[in-house]
């Protein structure tokens, strides 16, 4: 059976399924009653199993089968949900979602999952769980202690057996320069150049968290090869980046002597796990009812989308041209053909850009499993609080932005949040809050993470941004709260006293930024010290055909986001009025800054003349309001939205470029830069 045409359909519904179980996993632990809870996972695993086996993906199907055996004791009130249960269940979903991500880059998603079933497996039989055995190394003074491994009996037995079978188990620790940035992508190279000359059956920290990059600057692992250490030394060391490998042979294994009883084949071990569960996987077969109701769609490629989103940019502009036409023609069938070819266009348009906006959630989705874990790992207590988890971003964003939030969130858990001891001494509740916020204002999405931790310490920064050469003494003086807060910002800034395995305050900040900023986005940083700190991420809709408000400001022409403008108000000249030497105006009861867009551009006029009348045009970003000044309003106007180019990539307030229908070039405004 060919099943590569059903490959998309089985990676997007395995992920569906996927964080499905990893959201009602979390209710679970909160919820150990709700047996619809454990319903919703069973029937999520046991789908996932069947399209595993059906697409010939044994270990996905090995895994979650046992995972299923163990759901149905729960449901049928024979085994009762614990702590070490969900711990062992959310391993299981990071085997599964690695599995899955190896076989959307083209691998074949195989994986040791023998010591995680063999662990299902005792708790399905009510046995004690396997504990975790130490190597007794003989040559333990070589070894990175940061890095030290920890193998399970099963795996113990693997690397016996495999002595036995002419193999050596090496601990291989790898260790990469201080100035490598893409850490992930270096040891994912490091473990391809391992491809073919034995297996890896441990890695510490694990394979998921090395190749996200994830750990310090080295890593290690038990690799079983027949190769020579020096030569697999040499071959590492052709890896770029990479700064010293360390091998080590291990001779002995404490407890060895208690697995001499278990004959394993090495080299066989995992397909014989693979055919006993894949045939225990056929003869499954309960009917399961679904809850929720299934949706009519089909799957298209992202790139079909984009490719008819740049034909359509085509077609806007073309209609442009025909609306000035027709209007300089005066022809009342040309003028009604064009009005009905605007009406579907812009209908057309709207389902265009709907297609690539996909909601954000699917980014947060992962956070609440990983700050469970790191509150654990770091005894502390954390509620986290996701709002407008709905909001919609184009996909190419989504895409990108998730490895600077999970830097940020576990940067804000780790030196944000204090233990509970420290929250009780200050006044505040042992529980810690953290806020994940995302919404809309104007052609741009915000998302901000926010905690109510122990803030910034301006001193402290200060002092390190003064030794470190950032800023000068005097220019330290001169800075508020929240530029002191961003120079933890600058390239290899950091205030910690100690490192951290989870994160450093500032640590990596400034890769962060420029991510950011590489999206078109901007961060931005607000602390109070004992308060907590607010981490902002403004970034573009990206979207490519924006709804606008053309305006004149002397001799040119700009456009500002429709999405962006609260309302336009003709304001008389004894209706200005003055704060602090700036101009601003009464709205609806409110005192809002004034902005001249004239001065902010340096736009030069002919001649100076007192006006007696202003339009201006009243935007907004977030709760902010701000009046923008400018010589007359001309229309509304769908744009096709033009980048700059890199030359012009950082002028201020100035998002992108627009062709009129009369062939002039128009500027794009970016509201959010001019609100005060």
């Amino acid at each position: 059976m060919d099943t590569d045409q059903y490959l998309e359909v089985f990676l997007d519904e395995s992920r569906e399924h996927l964080q499905a179980v990893n959201d009602n996993i979390l209710k679970l632990e909160k919820q150990p009653q709700d047996l619809n809870l454990v319903n919703d996972i069973f029937r999520s695993a046991h789908t996932l199993k069947g399209m595993a086996a059906t697409m010939g993906y044994e270990d996905i199907a090995s895994l979650t089968h046992k995972m299923e055996n163990v759901l149905d004791l729960i449901r049928n009130h024979k085994l009762t949900v614990s702590t070490d249960i969900i711990d062992i269940i959310f391993q299981a979903i990071e085997y599964l979602e690695a599995m899955v991500s190896s076989i959307s880059e083209g691998n074949d998603g195989k994986k040791d999952v023998t010591g995680l079933v063999q662990r299902l497996d005792q708790i399905e039989k009510g046995e004690p769980v396997n504990p975790i055995v130490q190597i007794d190394n003989v040559n333990e003074s070589n070894f990175i202690h940061s890095n030290e491994l920890d193998l399970d009996e099963f795996q113990i037995t693997i690397v016996d057996q495999a002595k036995e079978q002419g193999f050596f188990p090496y601990q291989i620790t790898v260790e990469l320069t201080d100035d490598c940035i893409l850490k992930g992508a270096r040891a994912y190279m490091v473990f391809e150049s391992l491809e073919g000359r034995g297996e890896i059956i441990r890695t510490n920290p694990s394979v998921e968290e090395i190749e996200e990059g994830n750990f310090a600057q080295s890593f290690s692992m038990v690799f079983l090869s027949k190769v020579a250490a020096d030569s697999i030394k040499e071959i590492i060391g052709k890896v770029s980046e990479v700064k010293n490998v360390e091998i080590v042979n291990l001779v002995t294994i404490s407890n060895s002597d208690k697995q001499q009883e278990t004959s394993v084949d090495f080299e066989n071990t995992v397909s014989a796990v693979k055919e006993e569960t894949a045939a225990t996987a056929e003869a499954e077969s309960k009917p399961v009812t679904s809850s929720t109701t299934a949706s009519k769609t089909i799957r298209v490629n992202l790139e079909k989308i984009d490719d008819l989103l740049n034909l359509f940019e085509e077609v806007v502009i073309d209609r442009s041209r025909l609306e000035v036409i027709a209007e300089n023609l005066d022809n009342h069938d040309l003028t009604d053909t064009v009005e009905h070819l605007s009406r579907v266009s812009t209908d057309m348009q709207s389902l265009i850009l709907a297609m690539r906006m996909v909601p954000i959630e699917q980014v947060f989705n992962r956070f609440p499993r990983m700050i469970r874990g790191l509150a654990r790992d770091l005894n502390k207590q954390i509620n986290l609080e996701i709002i407008g988890a709905e909001t919609e971003l184009d996909r190419t964003v989504i895409d990108e932005i998730g490895d600077p939030l999970v830097h940020l969130i576990r940067n804000s858990v780790d030196h944000g949040i204090e233990l509970p001891e420290a929250r009780k001494q200050a006044g505040k509740p042992e529980e810690g809050n953290l806020i994940l916020r995302a919404f809309h204002s104007g052609n741009h999405v915000f998302i901000e993470i926010e905690d109510d931790g122990a803030g910034i310490n301006r001193k402290k920064v200060k002092a390190k941004a003064i030794e470190n050469g950032v800023i000068s003494a005097s220019e330290a003086d001169l800075l508020d709260d929240n530029q002191v807060a961003r120079l933890i910002l600058s390239s290899g800034f950091s205030t910690a006293d100690k490192v951290s395995d989870i994160s450093g305050r500032g640590v990596g900040l400034d890769v962060v930024k420029n991510k950011i900023e590489s999206l078109g986005g901007q961060i931005s940083i607000e602390s109070k010290v004992g308060k907590g700190s607010i981490f902002s991420i403004q970034l573009p809709l990206t979207l490519s055909i924006i709804a606008t408000l053309l305006v004149k400001v002397k001799k040119e022409t700009y456009a500002i986001p429709l999405s962006s403008i609260i309302e336009t108000v003709i304001l008389e000249k004894d209706q200005i009025m003055y704060a602090h030497g700036n101009k601003v105006m009464d709205f609806r009861g409110k005192v809002i800054p004034l902005v001249s867009m004239a001065k902010v551009f340096e736009i030069p006029a002919n001649e100076v003349v007192e006006e007696q009348e202003y339009s201006v045009v009243i935007v907004k970003k977030g709760e902010k309001l701000t009046g923008l000044i400018v010589d007359s309003f001309i229309g509304q106007k769908e744009v096709v939205l033009k980048s700059l180019g890199n030359y012009l990539k950082d002028v201020f307030a100035i998002s992108g470029a627009t062709i009129l229908g009369d062939g002039e070039v128009a500027l794009i405004i970016d509201p959010n830069a001019l609100v005060k």
